[in-house]
C-alpha cells in the first residue's frame, strides 16, 4: 500500500519529478486505476466514475455485485447538470443548502453517464463531499469520482486510513490520508424523482433538515419504484464478521463465553468487553464504526448492541446499527 499525506514528506518517492500527492492521485485516476479518498463520511475507493474499465476495478476488489448503484462525486454543484437531467427546484435547493457536504441526491441521469456507475438504471446518486483534500482532488481531476467505501462489499465501513489497510491489506491502491473521517457514517440518500423528496438511506441529515430547505415534505416510507436500487440498501450490510444482535437494552441472558456490548448504558450482564457510544446522534455517528470494528477483533462469540433513541435525528444510526445486525437478527447466539 502506498501512503501519502500531502504537505509532508512521502512513504517513498511518488515519481522522478517530484510530483504532489494530488498530482500522482489525479494521474492514476486518469490512467484508469482505482485510489483511496478521505471523505466527511467514510473512506472511499473511487474511480473515474466515466470510465467504464476503472468502475469495474471497484466491484472486483470489493467483490460488490454488479448491478449496486455508486455514488459519484463531484466538485461542486456547477457540474449537476452534467450528470443529471430534469433536475426538480427542490434538489437545487437541498444541494444549494447541503453542498458541499453528506448529502447524495438520485435524479434522471444524463444519457452520457455510464451504466457501470448506475446498475444499468435510469438514474444516477450524486454528491459534493465536504473533505478538504478530496475537493482539491477533484478539482484538479474536473470530472465525477465514483467512490464507494472502501472496504469489502457488506463490512463495516472505513473512517480511518488503517481501517482500509485493514480491509485489502497488500491488495490496497495509493491512499491519501485525510486523517479520521469526521461524520462516521454514509450520506443521506434523497430521491428526487418525485414531486416531494424521499429519504433512500437516511444519514446525518434529518427530515426535519430537509424539510427546512425546501419547504416540502419528505417522504420516508418506501419509494414509489420498488425495483430503484441505491448505495446501503442491501438487508445485512455494514456488518462485523462477529454475530451481533440488537436490542432494546442490555437484557440478554443466554449468553455466550465472550459477550461484546455496544451501548448507551451500563450492561445488564457480565461483559467480556464494554464499549459506550455518545448520548448524541452525530457524535455517536462518529464513533460508531471504529467501535464496530474494535469489537469485531477482540475475539468474541458475539456482540450484544444496544438500539439507540427512537428520535427522528437518530436515524442514521439505527439504519446502520438494524443493518449491521440483520445477518444474525433471527439466529440464536450461543457458540
Amino acid at each position: 500500500m502506498e501512503r501519502i499525506r500531502p504537505g509532508s514528506d512521502n512513504d517513498r518517492p511518488m515519481t522522478r519529478n517530484h510530483k504532489t500527492a494530488l498530482d500522482e492521485a489525479v494521474a492514476r485516476l486518469r490512467r484508469g486505476e482505482l485510489i483511496v479518498v478521505p471523505t466527511e463520511t467514510v473512506y472511499g475507493l473511487a474511480a473515474d466514475a466515466e470510465n467504464p474499465a476503472a468502475v469495474a476495478r471497484i466491484f472486483a476488489l470489493k467483490g460488490r455485485p454488479a448491478d449496486r448503484p455508486l455514488i459519484v462525486h463531484l466538485h461542486d454543484a456547477g457540474q449537476l447538470d452534467r450528470w443529471a437531467r430534469a433536475v426538480p427546484d427542490y434538489a437545487r435547493a437541498l444541494a444549494a443548502a447541503f453542498w458541499p457536504g453528506p448529502l447524495s441526491l438520485v435524479l434522471e441521469r444524463d444519457p452520457r453517464v455510464p451504466d457501470a456507475v448506475t446498475g444499468g438504471q435510469n438514474t444516477v446518486a450524486l454528491r459534493v463531499p465536504a473533505h478538504p483534500l478530496t475537493r482539491a482532488l477533484l478539482a484538479r481531476f474536473g470530472g465525477g469520482i465514483a467512490a464507494p467505501s472502501a472496504n469489502r462489499y457488506g463490512h463495516i465501513s472505513p473512517t480511518t486510513p488503517d481501517h482500509v489497510r485493514d480491509e485489502f491489506g497488500t491488495r490496497t491502491p495509493l491512499l491519501l490520508d485525510g486523517g479520521p473521517a469526521t461524520g462516521g457514517i454514509e450520506s443521506t440518500i434523497v430521491g428526487c424523482l418525485e414531486e416531494w423528496p424521499r429519504i433512500l438511506r437516511p444519514g446525518l441529515i434529518s427530515a426535519t433538515q430537509l424539510e427546512a430547505a425546501t419547504g416540502l415534505p419528505v417522504l420516508e416510507e418506501s419509494p414509489a419504484d420498488p425495483d430503484l436500487r441505491t448505495a446501503g440498501q442491501d438487508t445485512s450490510h455494514y456488518a462485523p464478521t462477529t454475530p451481533a444482535r440488537l436490542v432494546p437494552h442490555a437484557a440478554w441472558t443466554d449468553a455466550a463465553a465472550r459477550v461484546g456490548y455496544l451501548g448507551f448504558d451500563p450492561p445488564a450482564i457480565p461483559v467480556a468487553r464494554d464499549l459506550r457510544l455518545p448520548n448524541d446522534p452525530a457524535a455517536a455517528a462518529s464513533r460508531l464504526y471504529a467501535a464496530l470494528r474494535d469489537l469485531d477483533g477482540a475475539g468474541l462469540d458475539v456482540i450484544l448492541v444496544q438500539a439507540p433513541p427512537s428520535g427522528p435525528e437518530w436515524a442514521g444510526v439505527r439504519d446502520r446499527l438494524r443493518r449491521a445486525t440483520a445477518r444474525t437478527a433471527g439466529e440464536k447466539l450461543t457458540p
